[in-house]
């Protein structure tokens, strides 16, 4: 255990920060929870019900948004708001030396996440002040390990990736109102996509970059405007190519992550992670989460901070890069399938 906790404060009180974001932080060796945030009172009671010494804060009482960031002892915030308030919120808290750990994505758009990360690095002290961006896909023991063994099979040849759903009305990520009437493109696509663009990437790895994107989108379900589902062809920076496919309005099921490379093909089904070598048998490995991947990256988030030095994985620049290779994708589909090309591959 560590000598010293970091005092933190949830900035949101949906329904992530309830079931995902409280639990990891009341289990973190080195978080304390000094303060909840939201736009209302009731919101942020809601989160609090059966916790002590924990102060509130909203925009419908005496005491808001300054107020928590003008509190010594809470020195980080962890922020999950509505995708198109989001960035105001970390500027405010980054001004205010806070470290942040904030919902994905990035930002609404590529534009947006640009600027985000060259106004943190050009008016924020990144040696004092920390800026990370939570995805937990990169901390799921099955693509941990699937990239680590895909990188001992030698260069990417080819992948696949499919998630295939059929988000419901009624469903409790879907009725909160700033989903249900998105701001935002992709809407879902951009959403929840952008968790199986961070798998994908995490697979592929640094040395296999995406370069340029051609798609089609349309919308299955009028439920899930503006569109529910992407098909997509990428071709990456050594020449070879993939397909990258994505659906929440389809009545088809299940998922695929699959990557060929030149010794053999890894494919993660779940849990389960079947090594196909070409000069060996096929072995399936499971690697489950105990912890969850939330609390592994809160975790690891707040050693960060114990340990002064910032997660590698969820820094901006990954978050950018994802959000480019969602926004790649949705750009291309609004042009009939031309092709985009992608800069901020990291």
């Amino acid at each position: 255990m560590s000598s010293k906790k970091f005092g933190v404060a949830l900035i949101g009180s949906g329904i992530f920060v309830r079931e995902e974001h409280l639990p990891a932080v009341q289990a973190s060796d080195d978080l304390e929870l000094k303060a909840i945030y939201s736009r209302s009172l009731k919101s942020a009671k809601g989160v609090a019900e059966g916790l002590s010494n924990v102060d509130l804060y909203s925009e419908d009482s005496e005491k808001g948004y300054k107020d928590v960031l003008s509190r010594d002892d809470v020195e980080a915030v962890i922020i999950a708001l509505p995708i198109m308030v989001q960035p105001d919120f970390i500027k405010q808290a980054l001004s205010a030396g806070k470290h942040v750990f904030a919902e994905k994505p990035l930002a609404k758009d590529v534009a947006t996440g640009k600027e985000l990360v060259e106004w943190y690095h050009a008016n924020i002290d990144t040696k004092k002040v920390t800026f990370g961006i939570a995805e937990q896909f990169r901390y799921l023991n099955a693509f941990i390990y699937g990239a680590e063994q895909a990188r001992g099979y030698g260069k990417v040849v080819g992948f696949r990736h499919k998630l295939s759903g059929n988000v419901q009305p009624g469903m409790k990520y879907l009725e909160t109102e700033w989903r249900k009437k998105p701001e935002y493109q992709g809407g879902f696509l951009l959403d929840g996509g952008v968790h199986f663009v961070a798998g994908m990437r995490l697979l592929l790895g640094s040395e296999a970059k995406v370069a340029k994107a051609s798609a089609f989108t349309t919308l299955l379900q009028p439920h899930l405007p503006p569109v529910d589902t992407v098909d997509a062809t990428f071709q990456l920076a050594n020449g070879r190519t993939g397909q990258f496919s994505a659906s929440f309005g389809t009545t088809f099921k299940g998922s695929e992550w699959s990557i060929a490379c030149e010794k053999g093909s890894i494919t993660i089904d779940g849990k389960k992670v079947i090594l196909r070598p070409l000069d060996g048998e096929e072995k399936v490995e499971e690697k489950p989460d105990d912890l969850g991947g939330v609390k592994q990256e809160v975790f690891a988030w707040a050693k960060s901070l114990v340990n002064g030095k910032p997660e590698s994985l969820q820094s901006p620049e990954e978050a950018l890069a994802d959000l480019e290779v969602l926004e790649a994708m949705l750009k291309s589909g609004e042009s009939g399938g031309q092709p985009v090309e992608l800069k901020y591959q990291i």
